[in-house]
């Protein structure tokens, strides 16, 4: 027997030791009384501190604002060329198309083609607001995890209904079968200094819109 698979028996036998003699529990009949003791009383205005923490720009827009705060966005960005991936609603590609250069919808575009792009617009499906992260699955709205990664501004928009309290609240709305991206903030890492550095890895500007639900 080798050392490894020996000290592997002595771990297992230690915790079969500790566990002899005691009732086996199915994880469904765990208690999880404790999720009722933390609600939020405000989980969208908690959702935005947490996100603007990041130092993400975050904005809470009025109904019917939508729109026209995503073509601001993209404005104040400074793009030209900007990425809406198919299946965000009709009326953004309008809106988008009608204001810059250069409108694409992602499909079957490659990486030197994302490169070129200032901006991408996209949905997401869960907002979570104890730690300000955004999530997406990369359904319709969401385009694939490169649109997302190397574009250098990502305007992302957020129902209110879409925020969930903490981070068990928001896997219980995933689709454990789909891929799924986190996102807490712009890209950012530190360099040996521990000075901070941006956009390495993902989008340096990250602009949340958050948006009440269409009625």
């Amino acid at each position: 027997m080798s050392a490894s698979i020996s000290a592997r028996e002595a771990i297992l036998g230690r915790v079969r030791s500790a566990i002899a003699g005691t009732e086996q529990t199915s994880w469904e009949d765990v208690a999880r009384h404790y999720r009722q003791q933390r609600p939020a009383e405000d989980l969208v205005g908690l959702f935005c501190e947490r996100v603007a923490d990041y130092r993400a720009t975050v904005e809470r827009v009025a109904p019917g604002g939508l729109t026209t705060a995503i073509v601001a966005a993209a404005h104040t960005a400074g793009a030209r060329r900007v990425l809406a991936p198919a299946g965000v609603p009709h009326s953004w590609y309008e809106a988008l198309t009608s204001e810059f250069a250069h409108v694409d919808d992602g499909t079957g575009i490659d990486t030197a083609g994302l490169e070129r792009v200032d901006a991408v617009i996209t949905t997401a499906v869960v907002g979570i607001a104890s730690t300000g992260t955004i999530v997406l699955d990369h359904g319709p709205g969401q385009g694939h995890r490169a649109v997302t990664l190397v574009p250098d501004v990502h305007i992302c928009v957020v129902a209110e209904s879409q925020v969930a309290d903490d981070v068990p609240d928001g896997l219980r709305r995933l689709d454990p079968a789909r891929p799924m991206t986190f996102i807490s903030g712009p890209s950012a890492t530190s360099d040996i200094e521990l000075k901070r550095v941006e956009g390495v890895h993902g989008p340096r500007t990250l602009h949340v819109l958050v948006t009440p639900d269409e009625p």
